[in-house]
């Protein structure tokens, strides 16, 4: 379950006890915006960022660790004899195995299918609806991918923590910067679905809609499609 910060916070951030919560993320990489619609929306960053310590490992694993394997590899080869290469082509009078000349699935592909959705399969794709306006400004807020939505009686929160850190759903200090009345906004999220591959949509009433996935906390996020379906 989310730690007893986060549930204080939210409690004094809905001015009640929260019907549900859950920490997600966007699960896809934001598509690319029209350039006059993200220089409108104040060009905010579209990537999440990272805690300084993921670059320092990054840094130290290419520079440190990759170079002592490669010693340690060269090092194996030359204490090795020698050895004389196998021909393990075929031998003449051999018949060959015929080239594989079946016909391709002609069965869809939905991760290829996604790779060809400009929208990336997160939203409706309409920049200018409440989703889209919602995702030019989903990273502005902090670098952090995690964001805390937070289901209340008559409202729909969104919220995060504005620091970058290495574990944000740890965060006590998050704040909201979406909110939508329950008139405006329906979550739609299956009960049920496999820990680790759930997702819901934040459907609005202009007709736009925002995925997302990636949901912390497994107990949080059964509570929470439990709720949305109840």
């Amino acid at each position: 379950m989310a730690k007893r910060a986060v549930h204080r916070r939210a409690r004094k951030i809905l001015g009640e006890e929260p019907v549900a919560l859950v920490w997600c993320e966007i699960h896809r990489p934001i598509p690319t915006p029209p350039k006059e619609v993200h220089r409108a929306a104040g060009k905010g960053r579209l990537k999440p960022g990272h805690h300084w310590l993921l670059y320092v490992g990054a840094v130290v694993f290419f520079f440190v660790v990759i170079p002592m394997m490669l010693i340690d590899k060269l090092g194996g080869r030359v204490d090795r004899p020698s050895q004389p290469r196998r021909d393990r082509g075929p031998r003449a009078g051999q018949p060959q195995a015929p080239p594989d000349a079946r016909p391709s699935s002609s069965g869809r592909d939905p991760a290829r299918d996604r790779r060809q959705d400009p929208t990336h399969g997160i939203f409706d794709g309409d920049w200018n609806l409440t989703a889209g306006q919602l995702l030019l400004r989903w990273y502005g807020h902090s670098p952090n991918p995690k964001r805390l939505v937070m289901l209340a009686r008559d409202r729909v929160c969104v919220a995060t923590s504005p620091r970058r850190r290495l574990s944000p759903t740890k965060a006590d200090d998050f704040q909201t910067f979406a909110e939508f009345p329950l008139d405006q906004v329906r979550v739609e999220g299956e009960a049920g679905q496999p820990r680790g591959f759930a997702t819901f949509r934040l459907r609005f009433a202009d007709g736009s809609w925002l995925e997302v996935g990636r949901l912390g906390e497994p107990e949080d996020a059964d509570h929470f499609l439990r709720a949305v379906n109840g």
